[in-house]
């Protein structure tokens, strides 16, 4: 059952799952505040400027709010030191519902987003956390996965044989808006998966099968990964996505959850699905 809402204020709204939801809840009849650096237009919304390290942005985006769906900002190690003084503030404005976009990796008092997810049930009386396992769009679009699918026909990681439950970021965007709009809003966190558990491998044979073209897996050890990454981005964040494969590599992640079909009624998309429908275009 959904509560009528006033304005749900949609932090990311540019990235990958922000976008979803503001467009569902869009289509759904809400009123959407779409925040991003830029404030860019997005069909239906109310654009507005939003960074997370410029406290000058936070008044504005939080004016009119009730629910605020977060993103955090990327790349961060250290996330809670800009996000609790966002979310105090949302507090004191009238926000009574928070749903954060965490990662099934990171639990309560993790590293990074786990520090913020440990505060969130303190701060809101109404909140959620989105723990969702990889998004199977890593192997589309701009993430490193996709550009080295197109460029070498390649997957490079060191996960081994180990599975992931890659769910569709279309599924984590239907849940965050029951998260954010039902009459009682979750109070817990949710591990978000797609139907099966697979490895790698597995992936590479479903982007070729729907494609048409090859695309192989190959199996970095962690200390080659951790030099791949490095030479990208900063050493600290490298080290610590070369530690999530090394985990998938133990097992992990080798799980699946019936969170998306409970909270939407129906089951999540499957990888062979989502690939059908992103790439066989050939985009």
């Amino acid at each position: 059952m959904t509560a009528s809402t006033g304005t749900t204020l949609v932090i990311g709204a540019t990235g990958t799952t922000g976008s979803r939801t503001a467009a569902r809840l869009v289509a759904a009849g809400h009123h959407v505040k779409a925040a991003s650096r830029r404030a860019t237009p997005l069909p239906g919304t109310e654009p507005v400027r939003f960074d997370w390290y410029d406290p000058a942005t936070f008044s504005d985006a939080l004016t009119g709010a009730d629910r605020v769906s977060l993103v955090p900002p990327p790349g961060d190690p250290d996330p809670a030191a800009v996000m609790l003084p966002f979310l105090r503030q949302a507090r004191a404005a009238g926000v009574h519902r928070a749903v954060l976009l965490s990662s099934s990796a990171i639990p309560s008092g993790g590293p990074a987003v786990g520090a913020v997810h440990q505060a969130l049930p303190d701060l809101f009386d109404q909140w959620a956390v989105l723990r969702p396992s990889w998004f199977m769009q890593n192997f589309m679009g701009t993430h490193a996965h996709a550009l080295s699918i197109r460029d070498e026909g390649v997957i490079l990681t060191a996960t081994g044989s180990g599975r992931v439950g890659f769910v569709d970021a279309d599924d984590i965007a239907a849940v965050a808006v029951h998260a954010l709009t039902d009459d009682l809003a979750p109070n817990t966190d949710l591990v978000l998966t797609g139907p099966e558990a697979l490895r790698h491998d597995d992936i590479a044979a479903i982007v070729t099968q729907v494609t048409g073209r090859p695309v192989v897996h190959r199996n970095l050890t962690y200390e080659a990964l951790c030099d791949r990454l490095a030479a990208a981005i900063p050493l600290e964040f490298a080290t610590m996505l070369a530690d999530m494969d090394r985990a998938i590599a133990e097992g992990a992640e080798d799980r699946t959850t019936d969170t998306v079909r409970r909270l939407t009624g129906r089951p999540p998309n499957s990888f062979r699905t989502v690939v059908e429908r992103e790439l066989a275009s050939g985009a």
